[in-house]
């Protein structure tokens, strides 16, 4: 009698880049004949995107469930879209043109999008399902998932084989406290929550943090015509040369009603107060012995390759560091993970594993600097795609558009999204857009593919840059 094997089961939780690249992973290998698993992929919000799927709502969604996406109206990308395309799904496949090295957030979602339509992995994606709980059982070595249908209130376990964690690190905001701060009269809330600068016209905005959602909420804000911002750091200030309208001041002390006082004597009386303070790695689908638990940094601990978890080899998390790169690391990783199970790649011992993993970690106490950042993240990325059949591309390149990406930040970090960079995919280099960042206030998927007819303020704007630079 034959022997019939047992499909393997596998269940991705969330179908946002990370989610979706570990999908394309596995169609990839049924394209080369190769069998894969049975899979499913649980997705509490009612599209695909992840945090690029915007939402106008805050706090609770239409379910009742935590919103997921902290995107906000009118974020553009703060990085060269250059260091984040797709291997084997390029701009220029998509678009059909060349565009600008920053495009808005419709433009980038309408990207990631594009590839999820074309590669037919809708089928395995359960919209408005969210994972309540998982479950290990060491007897059986499966995994039990449980399940909420947000749409009909219906709760379901099944098992599988492995668990794949693609739910993304940037939902759950850090908020710290202040003395007299339930004093402050004006609105609060954290960037999770900010949905759009216009709010701030002509008002007074205090921005708590010194990093990218700090840098990028305070210049939207100006641009949207805030009478000032005014950014709050904890150990060291960005250091760029801001308009006057624009200070960097060390950590608040204290609040006395819309007065703000910060530790070195320093007051500003303010409207709005935005915590820009970063996420925490929190998975309440998850028993404890096998979450994940580590600072937000580029190499958490107890995860092989940045992937796999130490606890249990069956488990497995993608886009779970800090991250330069995006879309082509998780990619990367998701290439890395399904070669796992598909038994292509063999895990070394725990012994060897853990070794591999003090490796990579003794190297990132060593990195000082934003380059050293940069280096570290393109190396680990470079290291999983030379393990599987990823398209390899120029990761030393990547590495240089980044380091100009922070230099670009220094000489100007009004305009920096003007600049224009040359994929490594495909050897294209970016167009600069129709209208410069700053004074371009549509922006929509429709305005930014337009061509429109060039006016006045564009001329006389692209004039004052030349100017300043010279």
């Amino acid at each position: 009698m034959e022997l019939v094997m047992k499909k393997k089961r596998v269940a991705i939780i969330g179908a946002g880049p990370s989610g979706i690249a570990q999908l394309r992973a596995f169609e990839s290998a049924e394209k080369q004949g190769h069998e894969i698993p049975e899979l499913v992929c649980f997705e509490k919000q009612d599209n695909w995107g992840g945090q690029w799927n915007y939402s106008w709502r805050t706090g609770t969604d239409s379910y009742g469930e935590p919103v997921h996406s902290s995107m906000y109206r009118n974020l553009w990308s703060n990085g060269p879209k250059e260091v984040l395309e797709f291997a084997e799904y390029s701009f220029d496949e998509h678009f059909g043109k060349p565009i600008s090295s920053y495009p808005p957030r419709e433009v980038l979602w309408d990207y990631i999008a594009g590839r999820a339509k074309k590669s037919n992995i809708e089928k395995y994606i359960k919209f408005a399902h969210v994972v309540r709980w998982v479950n290990y059982d060491e007897e059986t070595q499966l995994f039990t998932v449980t399940v909420e249908n947000l749409r009909t209130g219906e709760t379901s376990s099944e098992t599988y084989d492995n668990v794949i964690v693609g739910a993304g690190h940037f939902s759950f905001p850090n908020v710290p406290d202040f003395k007299g701060v339930e004093t402050f009269p004006g609105q609060i809330m954290h960037a999770h929550e900010f949905r759009g600068a216009e709010m701030v016209a002509g008002k007074d905005i205090l921005l708590i943090g010194a990093s990218y959602s700090a840098e990028d909420i305070g210049t939207q804000a100006y641009k949207m015509g805030a009478r000032s911002v005014t950014f709050s750091y904890r150990s060291n200030p960005m250091g760029y040369e801001w308009p006057e309208e624009m200070t960097e001041l060390p950590l608040v002390e204290r609040f006395d009603g819309s007065d703000v006082h910060f530790v070195n004597g320093e007051k500003r009386t303010v409207d709005i107060v935005v915590f820009c303070t970063g996420y925490l790695h929190h998975y309440p689908f998850m028993p404890s012995e096998l979450s994940l638990s580590s600072p937000n940094n580029l190499y958490p601990d107890t995860l092989y390759r940045g992937v796999v978890s130490e606890a249990n080899n069956q488990l497995f998390w993608l886009g779970s560091q800090d991250q330069w790169l995006t879309f082509n690391m998780f990619d990367a990783q998701a290439w890395y993970v399904r070669d796992i199970i598909l038994g292509r790649i063999a895990l070394p011992s725990v012994v060897e594993q853990r070794k591999h993993m003090d490796q990579w970690l003794s190297r990132f106490e060593g990195v000082k600097s934003e380059n050293d950042q940069i280096d570290f993240q393109c190396d680990y990325v470079e290291d999983l795609i030379e393990q599987t059949d990823y398209p390899s591309f120029d990761l030393k390149e990547v590495a240089t558009i980044l380091k100009g990406w922070v230099k670009s930040k220094e000489e100007d970090i009004l305009n920096y999204r003007d600049y224009t960079y040359t994929s490594v995919m495909t050897g294209t280099t970016s167009v600069e857009h129709h209208t410069p960042w700053m004074i371009e206030l549509d922006d929509s998927l429709e305005r930014y593919l337009s061509e429109p007819e060039e006016d006045e303020a564009r001329e006389v704007y692209r004039g004052k840059q030349v100017r300043d630079k010279a």
